[in-house]
């Protein structure tokens, strides 16, 4: 299979994950070791998440999907230029603790070593 073909099954397969709330999923895409970030800015105060391990990140992950619920995503672009990946998407997220649903621009750039992503960063903000 072509490392492109791979690269966007692990992209898709990282959203499907991200959209269905699937902890274990999402954490099948990821090396055990590498670094993985998540920085943006929500209506309040700005978030920073960094971790060199999928053990640590795995405890933000969790958190995320016990806190979050990813609706209407939709993807706009996937750039793949190996080993980087750059995915524009948006979707509407709603907090399970407020009920507020806030509509968030979101770019996942990603660098893919065999099946897996090695280095990840996702930058995200309120539209």
């Amino acid at each position: 299979m072509s490392e492109r073909i791979v690269a966007e099954r692990v992209i898709k397969q990282l959203h499907a994950a991200r959209v269905a709330g699937d902890l274990a999923g999402m954490c099948g895409v990821f090396a055990g070791a590498g670094r993985f970030e998540i920085l943006g800015a929500s209506a309040e105060k700005p978030i920073a998440i960094r971790a060199t391990n999928l053990a640590e990140f795995r405890t933000w992950l969790s958190m995320m999907v016990k806190i979050f619920r990813i609706n209407n995503y939709e993807l706009l672009s996937l750039t793949i230029e190996m080993p980087r990946v750059v995915a524009h998407w948006r979707a509407d997220i709603l907090s399970k603790v407020t009920g507020a649903t806030v509509p968030t621009e979101l770019v996942d750039i990603a660098l893919i070593e065999g099946e897996r992503i090695s280095a990840y960063t996702e930058f995200f903000a309120p539209r």
